[in-house]
């Protein structure tokens, strides 16, 4: 069966929180933002890893993955060592500038993390290196 991020062209599993063009997913256990394409999807999970490094400051994967998916609901100490294996840092190493390139790796970790699966190719990349507000294709 097809993952429920995928399903949703949700691949970060956002919560809904009225994003541009997100619907709630259908469903008894509805809570989770669904996307008309996949790439409305992704620019949602790039502009949440923004928001997370402009707003909040955070710049490690230990602080993201942390706040990302906090441990009331998930494996948090499993998700940032294996985020922060593919990225290739120490998980409370600062990770840098949030460039097209460390976006990319993230979302694509994230993206694997949630759904055991990344069908998306370098449309991960092509997404984070769109600004916000741009077409992401």
């Amino acid at each position: 069966m097809t993952p429920r991020g995928i399903r949703n062209n949700n691949p970060g599993n956002l919560n809904f929180a009225h994003q541009t063009g997100a619907v709630l997913e259908p469903g008894p256990n509805a809570r989770f933002a669904r996307f008309p394409t996949a790439e409305a999807g992704l620019a949602a999970l790039r502009d949440q890893l923004l928001l997370y490094n402009r707003r909040d400051g955070l710049d490690t994967v230990a602080g993201i993955i942390s706040k990302w998916a906090p441990p009331t609901e998930n494996n948090t100490a499993s998700y940032i060592r294996g985020v922060a294996h593919v990225l290739g840092v120490r998980p409370f190493q600062a990770i840098g500038p949030f460039t097209p390139s460390v976006l990319a790796g993230l979302m694509n970790a994230i993206i694997q993390f949630e759904n055991g699966q990344n069908p998306y190719g370098p449309l991960v990349a092509r997404v984070a290196g769109a600004r916000p507000g741009q077409a992401e294709v």
